[in-house]
């Protein structure tokens, strides 16, 4: 680096302040910016004041616009652009700016996941509990069903023994009802 500060230096007094030599002091400066946390890097001075404008050249011929692209003369760094964008701090900024967004974007979408993961742990509680309740009805319902069918089976002997014992069943209360009316009427 002090090597390339020597040379940006002799050849700025060999050029006695023309603007070609700007372009390389705005580089060496970009790059002292980029090292100067790790090393301690002297400054160019500032330009010295070039010496007093000539008087006024006559006019050159135009030329045509053709001949403006084609003879340029060759540069080994690319013209000094505009400041028209935003800055290097500018662009730092703009990124955090949307790092940050974009940390709050994934802080709630965490937050939200993590709401859809209770819920689906208390759906899940409950659904469990409905499992459960549910098999217990079931249980309920197939004794239940196994009680009914077992009084179903006892009703149907009943009255197959009534409609085939019925004549004999009615002898007998015939009976009775008359052992009852002799006893009645003989005291």
């Amino acid at each position: 680096m002090d090597s390339l500060r020597t040379s940006i230096l002799d050849m700025e007094v060999e050029a006695k302040g023309r603007e070609e030599v700007r372009p390389l002091r705005e580089q060496w400066e970009r790059m002292r910016k980029t090292v100067e946390d790790q090393v301690a890097i002297d400054g160019l001075p500032p330009v010295r004041d070039p010496t007093p404008p000539l008087p006024p050249s006559p006019p050159t011929p135009k030329r045509k616009p053709s001949d403006d692209a084609i003879f340029r003369p060759y540069k080994d760094e690319p013209a000094a652009y505009e400041d028209d964008g935003p800055s290097h701090d500018g662009i730092l900024l703009q990124q955090r700016q949307m790092m940050d967004e974009q940390d709050t974007h994934l802080d709630r979408l965490s937050h939200s996941i993590r709401n859809q993961h209770d819920i689906s742990l208390q759906i899940n509680e409950e659904l469990e509990v409905h499992t459960g309740l549910l098999e217990a009805l079931d249980h309920e319902l197939d004794s239940t069903g196994d009680r009914l069918s077992r009084a179903r089976r006892r009703l149907d002997h009943v009255a197959r023994g009534a409609r085939d014992n019925g004549s004999a069943v009615a002898i007998g209360v015939l009976i009775f009802v008359l052992l009852i009316l002799i006893v009645v009427f003989k005291t």
